[in-house]
């Protein structure tokens, strides 16, 4: 027999149980970087209780003279009593509102545009703006 031969089948692995395989921090290794973008858009959605659906969302870049940042924009879709109510209460509290961003101040946040259509199936369309300044 050579060295380099081995009596043990090279692909057993493949065909192992998986439940008897410790695994401890693939979750981790597998998880992505949330981006400002990311944690904008969870910021929002919080303030709505989950009940709006993201649109669309863009972020531009935004500098001036002494301060460098991005901008948010971000459409919610609100349907049903219950979430027109969660988007009307988005519109009134987001001014005042304080974001816990790492890194970023909360420099302005508006409500830019609002479609609210009623009749079989009401429907609310919200445009929120957030300037986010980087902190130094």
């Amino acid at each position: 027999m050579m060295l380099t031969e081995s009596l043990r089948d090279p692909f057993a692995h493949a065909f192992a149980d998986l439940n008897d395989i410790e695994v401890k921090s693939l979750a981790a290794a597998f998880r992505p970087r949330r981006t400002t973008a990311d944690r904008v858009r969870a910021a929002l959605t919080g303030r709505t209780g989950g009940l709006g659906t993201v649109l669309g969302r863009e972020e531009t870049a935004w500098a001036s003279i002494t301060f460098s940042g991005t901008r948010h924009r971000i459409v919610f879709e609100f349907c049903g009593p219950e979430a027109i109510a969660a988007g009307e209460e988005l519109i009134e509290r987001l001014p005042d509102h304080e974001f816990a961003i790492p890194g970023q101040l909360a420099a302005d946040a508006t409500i830019t545009a609002v479609d609210h259509r009623c009749g079989a199936m009401e429907r609310m369309e919200v445009t929120a703006v957030l300037l986010l300044l980087e902190e130094s």
